[in-house]
């Protein structure tokens, strides 16, 4: 088995709402305002209305739950579900404050997107394993996505 790139993409987000600390960690929800995406075999952009429910628990993990829609550039919408886990450092926390940026392995950041549709031409993403690093920046996120294959 082998990771095979399977697409970039950015998501733009709006200054988080944050619920406080609850049972489970302190609970932020960043809701994205745009964003776009492009691999070899699929591009176009992100709608409104998706977001994540950030989770950072005592041990400065955050730990992510994402909800989004994807629409490629010919029409087809793309359900995408992901949880993941990212290392909250000080400068992950200076990015999500609006100041400087992460890249790539500076941290711990990772996803297991899942992906859905009924669209006949993307239908062989619903069967895609996928993982994703991330990185950070001010009102951004931007991921480097995967699929495992044979």
């Amino acid at each position: 088995m082998r990771l095979e790139p399977l697409m970039t993409y950015y998501a733009d987000l709006l200054a988080p709402r944050t619920v406080g600390a609850g049972p489970y960690g302190n609970r932020m929800i960043f809701e994205v305002s745009a964003g776009a995406f492009e691999g070899p075999r699929l591009r176009g952009r992100l709608l409104t209305g998706g977001g994540d429910w950030l989770l950072l628990d005592n041990e400065g993990i955050g730990h992510l739950d994402v909800r989004a829609t994807f629409e490629t550039d010919d029409g087809a919408l793309i359900y995408v579900q992901y949880y993941g886990r990212l290392e909250v450092t000080d400068a992950v926390m200076a990015a999500l404050g609006g100041q400087g940026e992460t890249r790539f392995g500076d941290q711990h950041f990772f996803s297991q997107p899942r992906f859905e549709t009924g669209d006949e031409r993307y239908r062989w993403l619903n069967r895609v394993i996928a993982v994703g690093q991330g990185r950070v920046l001010p009102n951004r996120v931007e991921y480097q996505v995967f699929a495992c294959v044979n």
